[in-house]
């Protein structure tokens, strides 16, 4: 468990060195409004290449990323082209850094962004294409939000089916408690989609369990240290009565696994989501019982080259159907008996993508319900 400590650590150490101010500025309101959502621009000469995410501490933003550096390597470029806007989970930081950044390009910007909570994917999107650039999004937006309402400049959202897949290991879980006993959700940044789609997977299958309970269900924000602090609390309250532990992302599964290592507890049935290689490895050790893979190296480059290859007038996204302009990503359940041959296949070789085929592994229209 040293590296989940290690994690912690590495977590509290960035938090505390993190400077609020953006590396561009926070202002750079006076490229946006000159041109009107849809009304794109001539096809756009070398724009610039930017991801905005929650920060690189956390292993599946890591590989995000590492998929749009690959991604720009592949236009024969160094990584470093890629502008890297870290927000720390701040929606309003992500808002600026993405307004500076159109100001200090006039605009001629491709950006890939989860902007770190539905409502504010909205201003995102009408500051891109109020200044003529391209953004594909990725995660987080309200329903009512569509590429299709901005022409062209808001290129993509690709997102995941995460209710069916947070069913499926919350009855993993329920199936080693032998379905009885109470259950604890710790889940994500409360207003975002994942977050509650997850929370409401474990919901549904404890339809189908009439003897098991859900206890408590906090957010942890995706982070480690206030997992480890939720679970800790749990432990506190609930005690013995919590015979499993629903995890929505795998950082947050690290921070329970330490809660529960310090109370001496190794045998607690626990389920994750994310497939980061942390968690892999505590799979194929059976310390954690499943994770979904969501694929997010090719996430973080597909989503990057959409908005690039629109920005310089590859394709015309107002020419595509509906289901490439929202489309969900990729899912791999990952359980102790194909941990090993998952590891290899894409964690030790990391497949190579041909990033002009942009739906390949995707896997279909984002529905509403």
């Amino acid at each position: 468990m040293s590296f989940i400590k290690k994690f912690i650590e590495q977590e509290t150490i960035n938090r505390r060195n993190f400077l609020l101010a953006s590396a561009y500025g926070l202002g750079g309101a006076a490229a946006v409004g000159a041109f009107g959502p849809g009304a794109a621009r001539a096809a756009l000469t070398d724009p610039a290449v930017a991801w905005s995410y929650r920060n690189r501490t956390n292993p599946y933003w890591n590989e995000i990323v590492s998929g749009g550096e690959a991604f720009v390597e592949s236009l024969g470029k160094p990584k470093e082209f890629l502008t890297h806007l870290i927000n720390e989970g701040s929606s309003e930081k992500s808002l600026a850094d993405v307004k500076a950044l159109l100001a200090k390009t006039s605009g001629k910007l491709a950006l890939a962004i989860d902007t770190n909570d539905a409502p504010n994917a909205r201003p995102v999107v009408e500051a891109v294409a109020g200044a003529g650039g391209y953004v594909s999004t990725l995660w987080n937006k309200t329903d009512d939000l569509h590429p299709w309402n901005f022409g062209d400049n808001y290129v993509s959202h690709m997102s995941w089916s995460d209710e069916g897949p947070a069913e499926k290991t919350a009855r993993i879980l329920l199936d080693a408690m032998g379905g009885k006993g109470g259950v604890v959700h710790l889940g994500g940044i409360a207003s975002n989609n994942p977050a509650i789609e997850r929370l409401n997977g474990l919901k549904n299958a404890l339809k189908d369990y009439p003897d098991a309970e859900l206890l408590d269900a906090q957010p942890a924000d995706w982070d480690t240290q206030k997992a480890n602090q939720i679970m800790s609390s749990f432990l506190t309250r609930y005690g013995d009565e919590i015979k499993g532990v629903h995890c929505a992302n795998d950082t947050i599964g690290y921070g329970v696994l330490e809660a529960l290592r310090a109370e001496g507890i190794e045998d607690m049935p626990v389920v994750t989501y994310d497939g980061n290689p942390q968690a892999v490895d505590l799979v194929a050790q059976g310390k954690i019982l499943a994770t979904v893979f969501t694929n997010p190296h090719w996430g973080g480059g597909i989503t990057a080259a959409l908005a690039y290859h629109a920005a310089i007038g590859t394709f015309k996204p107002s020419d595509e159907p509906h289901e490439h302009r929202e489309f969900y990503g990729p899912t791999v359940f990952i359980t102790p008996k194909d941990a090993a041959e998952f590891k290899k296949n894409f964690i030790e070789n990391v497949p190579t993508y041909d990033w002009k085929d942009f739906w390949g592994p995707s896997n279909g229209q984002i529905q509403y319900g």
